[in-house]
């Protein structure tokens, strides 16, 4: 392959590799990738992840209520992202609410050996577009409980607080999930939108694998909390990986990596995935989409391997403002 190869043929070669057949290589700048970058991380110690997984948040209908618009469009995206080997799925009880966590049953049970799904608690859904935080004992395990059944799993492997409710003390919140966990309800803990020092007070409780903040490359506000986690050795789940649906998204015309992306024929989408894939070996993205062209596109990034001076460039270019 030559380094002009197009974004159409880039995406060819992946279903090729995938399939076992592909017999050339991808171009220097989407090498395959070197043994420097592993493309799995052992979440809790014992949960062997890929490290680019899918978020099923959009999976849902307008405002993240309701069930899809095209509800067999929606549980082929979720097979299809298991065929491209996906093995961590991330959900949660509101999106729907309720909702998400039924459609990965629907479309996946029984569930294939290997197969994680990440699901949370402690939001609830007054109408759409609104998000509440509840973390009573009381509810969290009754929370618990409920996904269980919706997923149809013995065992959550990985359940996340979604919010830390501040009208609860956290121990009291955190309590209830020990509980779960000591009751085999649960396999692991993690937490969401966090600072390290409230990480470090939920672990006095329980133990935490897993971090999953708002993080992409032009949104490093959690930077503390990932350091944190690459010293800590807990994986960190950047939520809006490409920048989320507003203004910012990286899938937008005009976005930060337009320029570059061109230059190299692949996405700024593609771009920022394996800008954070490359930024630190605890990183578990999880881009959602709801169209099977865009989870092609999204997947193809895992082969896109940046030279040091690429990184650096597109570092660079992605950087807010105000950040040095």
């Amino acid at each position: 392959m030559h380094n002009d190869v197009t974004r159409r043929t880039f995406l060819a070669a992946l279903s090729a590799s995938t399939a076992g057949v592909l017999t050339g290589g991808f171009p220097k700048f989407l090498a395959a990738i070197p043994e420097t970058r592993d493309s799995t991380f052992q979440l809790g110690g014992d949960l062997l992840v890929n490290r680019l997984g899918f978020g099923a948040m959009r999976l849902t209908g307008e405002g993240i209520w309701g069930w899809p618009p095209d509800r067999e469009n929606a549980k082929k995206v979720l097979r299809r992202a298991v065929e491209l080997d996906v093995n961590f799925i991330d959900t949660a009880d509101a999106y729907g609410p309720e909702t998400n966590e039924l459609l990965i049953a629907e479309a996946l049970y029984p569930y294939p050996k290997g197969l994680i799904i990440a699901t949370k608690g402690g939001q609830t859904r007054p109408s759409p577009g609104r998000w509440e935080q509840d973390g009573r004992p009381e509810y969290l395990s009754q929370a618990v409980d409920k996904s269980l059944k919706r997923l149809k799993l013995e065992r959550i492997d990985l359940w996340q607080l979604h919010r830390i409710d501040r009208k609860v003390p956290v121990e009291e919140s955190l309590g209830a999930i020990k509980k779960a966990q000591d009751a085999g309800k649960i396999r692991h803990v993690g937490l969401s939108e966090v600072t390290v020092a409230e990480i470090e007070q939920a672990k006095k409780v329980v133990p935490i694998v897993s971090i999953q903040n708002r993080y992409n490359i032009t949104d490093r506000e959690s930077e503390a909390a990932l350091n944190y986690c690459e010293k800590q050795k807990m994986g960190f789940i950047p939520w809006a990986p490409i920048g989320g649906s507003g203004t910012r998204s990286l899938s937008k015309a005009g976005n930060a990596l337009e320029a570059e992306a061109k230059r190299h024929n692949v996405s700024g989408v593609q771009l920022a995935l394996a800008w954070l894939l490359q930024k630190s070996p605890v990183m578990l993205p999880i881009p959602g989409t709801s169209s099977l062209a865009h989870l092609e596109e999204n997947m193809a990034a895992e082969k896109l391997q940046l030279t040091p001076d690429e990184w650096k460039r597109i570092e660079s270019l992605g950087r807010p403002h105000g950040i040095l």
